[in-house]
């Protein structure tokens, strides 16, 4: 038995770490959410994962982001998730992509890649629903995070599909898009139904005087994490019941 995933083993048995270990996750998205998420992923067994992150570790992350330390600050999130994915796990198959998916590439990339699962946890609702949309094009199972910034009470927060949700201004604004895309609200989401927390009044991004302004939400250490890890869980169950079946 490996020791490192004996604790797992009596969960799954050796069928079903064998089963994970053949398997290739997409992660797209290395803050809060898909962080946590990744490492879930990772710590479970799975054999092959592609990791995708335009952004770099900067300070504002530490509060929440399992990427962010220290040492990681200035680092292409994907680099550095992506590092610390080989320390927990040396025998994953990583590719640690540092770009951004947008509607010009977002097809031939998951065409070309062969994957079995995607978690979403973008935050730009256009490329959110690009993926979505792209991979139930393309017949690739899908799993998204909606918002949890400004949300506290983690008892409010639940698996369900996305034509189900409330509450959640992000759903609101996918499902408008999807529908437009001809895509189907009927797939699965991480969501809280608590109302939100006002953000901050909007306010430029940055230093850049052309940026477009935009609210900044109020988050806290538990949150995204807590959506990434059910995001990932509910993910790996599927899998292995549809290897069990």
């Amino acid at each position: 038995m490996n020791q490192a995933q004996e604790r797992t083993e009596i969960l799954v048995g050796k069928e079903g770490l064998d089963y994970l270990a053949g398997l290739h996750l997409l992660v797209v998205g290395l803050g809060g959410v898909g962080g946590a998420a990744t490492e879930a992923v990772a710590r479970a067994g799975i054999g092959r994962m592609t990791i995708v992150d335009h952004d770099s570790v900067g300070l504002s992350n530490m509060n929440r982001q399992l990427v962010c330390t220290h040492s990681t600050i200035g680092k292409a999130k994907a680099t550095a998730m992506g590092e610390r994915i080989i320390d927990i796990n040396p025998d994953i198959e990583l590719d640690a992509h540092v770009g951004f998916l947008s509607p010009d590439n977002m097809e031939s990339f998951l065409a070309a890649g062969d994957f079995d699962y995607v978690i979403d946890c973008i935050d730009s609702v256009a490329c959110k629903a690009v993926l979505v949309a792209t991979c139930q094009k393309l017949n690739i199972p899908v799993a998204s995070s909606l918002g949890a910034g400004g949300r506290l009470d983690v008892t409010k927060a639940e698996i369900t599909t996305l034509d189900k949700t409330y509450n959640c201004g992000l759903a609101v604004n996918l499902r408008r898009k999807l529908r437009r895309a001809g895509a189907s609200l009927d797939y699965p989401v991480v969501f809280s139904g608590e109302f939100p927390i006002k953000p901050l009044p909007q306010a430029p991004v940055g230093n850049d005087p052309d940026a477009l302004p935009r609210a900044v939400n109020g988050t806290i250490s538990y949150m995204p994490n807590l959506f990434g890890f059910m995001l990932a869980g509910f993910v790996i169950k599927q899998l292995l019941d549809k290897q069990r079946a």
